[in-house]
Formats: structure tokens, sequence, C-alpha cells
């Protein structure tokens, strides 16, 4: 039995191509439903399917070394020719699939270093998988050793706790410049990608009352709805900036829209009350003069990017920390993976060791008329019990060695001993 992964990333394609390869949930269910039903029986037993927006991996179990099929699979569900995207494959097989599994469930194998969705995404395809039953055991068990590593990374090493993206880290330079949160007025100048990711890092951190401000009504409301935030166009600007305990600016804007006069006229308004502006566009949104007027700090990308590589740079401090933790579980898993090659050899030794047991105590109480319904229990509990006693020391020594090079050496010596015939 092997366990093969085939997949395609931000290291081995472009955007487009990833898109292209990824799955909706409803065509991610109807993939699985090939082996869940059936469909695929003779190629895989287990498919797992793990698709998000920097990646998409399929793993699978199939008694044979060769996976194509695999290749086959990913080219009729996403209706792309295979010659496109094979170039692009990665391969992986058995203790290959458990180390990489691993490292993307800790966010070592990430865009973003440590970050932290992929483990819920990792969580989520193994309970797609589940629910169309493509997954069985060994799946089950490879991705639940993967999820546990991924949450001891984070809560035993440091490698999710500092922002690794400019959007994180300014919900994190607003969260921190700011008494409470959850009661600060933020706005949100632009509906782009950036703009989203802050919105999303900021509700995370408990942001309640987010108002999103963009040249067009429509994309503001999209992105709004989303978030449950206010949406409103550049109209309001001046209202807007006016109510403001933090402004995240980023917009495709192609000159400032934040002068030093607006500022100055709002902060007469308010004097005490101070106002964190965090431009996180290219090019800026805000006039770097704005950070001379007084109670206004404004922060750039330049400043911003600074304490990005300083985060990053805690965060790869804390990876050698993390592949201590995926070694162990990688052994772990190896230990049981190896094991189940011993299995059927265990199975057969306690199969003939019953049978021996049923058939020479049933002599005995054929022999043994008068005893009683509880004399006869009693002795059945005897022989049962010895069965029991004279098996656990091989059949354990049997599992020990699964995961030693000599297992098939040691296998085929019990079978010997047992009078067991030989495996092909």
């Amino acid at each position: 039995m092997h366990i093969h992964c085939l997949g395609i990333n931000h290291t081995t394609a472009s955007i487009g191509l990833r898109e292209r390869l990824a799955f909706t949930e409803d065509s991610l269910r109807a993939a699985l439903a090939r082996v869940g039903c059936g469909g695929m029986e003779n190629s895989f037993n287990e498919l797992v399917i793990l698709s998000t927006c920097n990646r998409t991996e399929i793993y699978a179990v199939s008694d044979r070394i060769e996976a194509d099929d695999l290749e086959l699979l990913l080219a009729e569900t996403r209706r792309i020719p295979l010659d496109e995207f094979q170039p692009h494959l990665y391969r992986h097989m058995d203790e290959d699939v458990v180390y990489h599994l691993l490292r993307v469930a800790s966010g070592l194998d990430s865009l973003v270093l440590g970050e932290p969705q992929i483990l819920g995404q990792v969580t989520n395809a193994l309970e797609l998988a589940r629910g169309a039953g493509s997954s069985g055991p060994l799946l089950s068990r490879l991705f639940q050793s993967a999820i546990h590593a991924g949450k001891r990374a984070r809560t035993e090493t440091h490698i999710a706790r500092n922002p690794a993206s400019v959007s994180s880290l300014a919900a994190s330079l607003a969260e921190r410049s700011v008494h409470n949160l959850a009661k600060a007025q933020i706005v949100i100048l632009g509906a782009g990608e950036m703009a989203e990711l802050a919105v999303e890092a900021l509700r995370k951190r408990g942001a309640a009352k987010v108002l999103v401000l963009n040249r067009t009504l429509e994309k503001a409301e999209t992105l709004a709805k989303r978030w449950q935030a206010e949406a409103s166009t550049f109209e309001r600007m001046g209202e807007a900036l006016s109510a403001a305990d933090v402004l995240i600016a980023s917009t495709g804007a192609p000159h400032t829209i934040i002068h030093p006069g607006i500022v100055e006229r709002i902060m007469l308004e308010r004097p005490t009350r101070p106002l964190v502006m965090i431009d996180i566009a290219m090019p800026r949104d805000i006039d770097s003069l704005c950070n001379e007027i007084p109670n206004v700090n404004v922060y750039d990308m330049d400043s911003l990017h600074t304490r990005l590589e300083h985060s990053l740079a805690e965060r790869e401090a804390e990876v050698p920390k993390v592949e201590a933790i995926l070694s162990q579980e990688q052994a772990s898993f190896m230990a049981y993976f190896n094991s189940l090659d011993m299995l059927p050899l265990i199975a057969e030794v306690r199969q003939q060791a019953e049978a021996i047991r049923q058939a020479e105590l049933q002599k005995t109480l054929r022999r043994l008329p008068d005893l009683s319904d509880a004399e006869r229990a009693r002795v059945e509990a005897l022989t049962m019990a010895l069965v029991k006693k004279l098996l656990d020391a091989p059949t354990n020594r049997l599992r020990a060695q699964a995961n030693t090079p000599t297992a098939p050496e040691y296998a085929q010596v019990a079978r010997t001993l047992f009078g067991l015939s030989a495996t092909d």
C-alpha cells in the first residue's frame, strides 16, 4: 500500500494556472465522489483534495507504485489538457508525502511563512473527503497527524505570532495604536485585494466599526457585505476622516489623495484625539507631510516593510523549532504506517491460534460432559487468557520490527515458525 501526492503550488505555477486548477467546493465534492462511490476503486482506495488560492494537491492511497491516474483525474475534473499543467506538477510518495503535508499544515510551505489560514484549509479538506466517503483510515490518520503538527507548531513556537504580510501588519499596528479596537472607528480607503486582507485581519482582531470608502459604491458594498462593514464613496472622505481613529489607505490612485490641508482642518476640530494613518498603497495615497501635523501618525510602505522584514526574520528563526516538531510527528506516523504491513501477518497468527484454541476446547469439553455452564465458561476463559499471553510477546515484537529495514525477513521467519503460507 502506498500514499501518493500530486500537486501544483505558488512555487511551480503562475497564479493564472493555479486559478484554473483550483476546485470550487461543488467541483471538489464531485471529484471526491469518484472514489467515494466506487468510480475509481480500481485505482485508488482513498482520496483527499486540498485546494486553496496557492495550491491544488491530491492525496491518494493505492496498492500501486504508479499514480498516473491522478494526473488524468486532475485534467478531467478541471477540464484542462494535461500537457498545459503537467510540467508544473510535483509528486511525492509514502514518507515524502508525510513530510510534505506536515510542512503544509504547519505553514512552512506557504507563500507567507507560518500563515494561519492553511491549517483550517487542511482541516476542511479532510472533512469534505469524509463527507464524500473518499477518505479511509490511512488518509484520515495522516491528515489528523498533520493537523496536530500544525497546532503544535502554532502553540509551541512563535511561527505564526508576528504579522507576516503588509495587510496583517497594518491591522496589528492599528490594534496597538488605539485603546480599544472594538470601539475604534476604522476607515478603509479602497476596495481591492490589499484592502480586503486588511479588513479581514482587523475583523479577526475584534474591530467592529469599519467603513469602506471607494471611488465606486458597488465595489465598496461588495467588500463591506463580506465583512459586515459599512460602505460609501470618496465623497464622504471629510466626514469619515473626522470620525476616524485609524485610516488604512489602499487605493489604486496614481497620486496622493489625502493632503495636509484637509487633515489640518480635521485635527483642528479634534486636537486631542489622535489619528493613525496607515498607507499600504503604491504609489502612496497619503502625503508624507501629514506626519508633521500634531497628533497624527503616518506609516507608509517603507516603514511597514521594515517592520515586516523584522517579523519575517522572527518567524524564520522559529523554523528549526517547527522542524523538530515535524520530525517527531513524522516518526510517529511512519511507525504506524510501516506497522500496517505487519497487521495481516499478526491477524493470521491470531486467527490460527484462535482456531486451534476452539478445536482443543471442544475436545476437552466433550470429555467433561458433567461440567456446569459456569465451569465451562471458566475453562473457556482460561484458554483465551493462555492464548493471549502466549501471543502478546511475539505480536508486539512483530509490530516493533515493522519500522525497521529487516521487517520483511522478520515476517518470513514468523511465517515459517507459525506454519503460515508465504505471501507473494
